[in-house]
């Protein structure tokens, strides 16, 4: 047993009936076991016991041992002296707080179900670790487990916005704008495409937007690409050109053209059409992120990413290199990427700090509009028959899969509480 599962099985009472009492005999009873605390400081906030008769409100502190109280320095730490009572499975020695006043002390038994339960789920060296046992979890709980889950992956996909928008002195189309070019790039050119965002602001680009042509040659020039030397391409010279009167005006400094990569891609995702794709989607709209604010359907939102390269991409995947023609739309599929991994988070965070809940709604609806999504993650969660109907739903396993069940975080997970305890984890 570990101190998480101690923690546990106080946060839930899932102790083995018994008189609880403090090593010095007085009379325990729980009124309020408090709010179990993550971070630093006392394990459970605002709790209430009454011990001998007379009622205590303030912090419980959960130890394996009694002495694991002087192992973590607690006797050196003022934040402990609102501690009521330390409760451990093995009473090995006194203690007192750091004022040196009075600390009881109760010694509880963890259930035998929720110990055997946790073993044979911690056992299991394959994620996740319930996969024998979750069919027997009512699907109402899965489901409001997935709803957790969902909200979770929301929370951690804001925060590097949140960081952002701090950096950009809250400038909301500002730090839109960077995340949405940090993802045109996706996994394999993410990083020079976000440093090519921050190379040039977007009021620089919205004095252009009108200019398919400017637009492009600001972002190609920008990108350090257009430095190659190449002859007998008139449009790669003629954005060049333009380019060279861009910088000089704005006063830019592009990034090294080396830092793209071009192998292992398919063309379609060659960052040349990537940069033309963005270029399209900028001379959309001066202000994208608001122009989705105050798009109200999801299918008008999905709409607004019907892109495709300018006319020269049909016949190029390189500057200079002919190839059979195809128009270059942005695909379905990248499309999704972009609105899951951009557009909600920014729509959630934007309802959440303005106190729009219809934007949060909103949020939640695009990701039910768009198609589950296809990769190794929900492939496992699909053998298992899990819900995967939707973005909504895959956003979900994926966070429940890379969060909880890759880090054996049982005792978090809705699933694993319903699991843990009850009887219904057998060896079968």
């Amino acid at each position: 047993m570990n101190e998480e599962l101690l923690q546990y099985a106080w946060k839930h009472q899932l102790f083995e009936e018994q008189e609880l009492q403090t090593a010095d005999g007085e009379a325990v009873e729980i009124l309020k076991p408090g709010t179990w605390n993550n971070d630093s400081g006392p394990d459970f906030f605002n709790a209430s016991v009454r011990i001998d008769q007379t009622t205590w409100v303030g912090n419980i502190e959960i130890h394996l041992k009694t002495s694991d109280w002087l192992s973590h320095n607690h006797q050196y730490d003022e934040s402990y002296n609102n501690v009521i009572l330390h409760v451990v499975a093995e009473h090995n020695r006194d203690v007192t707080l750091p004022n040196g006043g009075y600390l009881p002390v109760v010694e509880v038994v963890v259930r035998d179900t929720l110990l055997s339960n946790y073993e044979k789920l911690i056992s299991q060296k394959d994620a996740p670790a319930c996969s024998n046992y979750i069919h027997s979890v009512n699907p109402v709980y899965v489901r409001s487990a997935m709803d957790a889950m969902l909200v979770d992956r929301l929370k951690n996909k804001t925060s590097s916005i949140k960081k952002n928008l701090t950096q950009n002195k809250n400038n909301w189309n500002e730090t839109f704008y960077q995340h949405l070019a940090s993802n045109f790039g996706f996994k394999v050119n993410a990083l020079p495409f976000e440093m090519l965002a921050r190379s040039i602001p977007l009021k620089v680009l919205a004095r252009q937007s009108h200019n398919v042509l400017q637009t492009e040659a600001l972002l190609f020039g920008q990108s350090g690409i257009l430095n190659e030397t190449l002859i007998g391409d008139d449009y790669f010279l003629l954005l060049r050109e333009e380019y060279q009167y861009l910088a000089a005006k704005y006063k830019l400094k592009g990034i090294d053209g080396f830092l793209w990569k071009f192998m292992r891609l398919r063309p379609a995702n060659f960052p040349t059409i990537r940069i033309a794709q963005f270029a399209s989607l900028l001379c959309k709209s001066e202000a994208l992120l608001s122009k989705l604010i105050e798009t109200e359907k999801p299918d008008e939102i999905l709409n607004f990413f019907q892109i495709k390269a300018s006319e020269y991409w049909d016949t190029h995947y390189r500057f200079n290199k002919t190839a059979p023609e195809k128009v270059k739309w942005f695909g379905v599929s990248s499309r999704n990427n972009l609105i899951i991994n951009t557009v909600v988070p920014f729509l959630y965070l934007y309802g959440e700090r303005n106190n729009k809940p219809e934007l949060i709604a909103r949020s939640v609806e695009l990701l039910e509009a768009l198609a589950p999504e296809n990769n190794s993650i929900i492939k496992q969660w699909q053998v298992l028959d899990m819900p995967a109907d939707n973005a909504y739903d895959t956003q979900a396993l994926i966070q429940l899969k890379n969060e909880y069940c890759n880090k054996k975080r049982c005792l978090e997970c809705q699933i694993g509480a319903k699991l843990l305890k009850h009887d219904i984890i057998t060896d079968s």
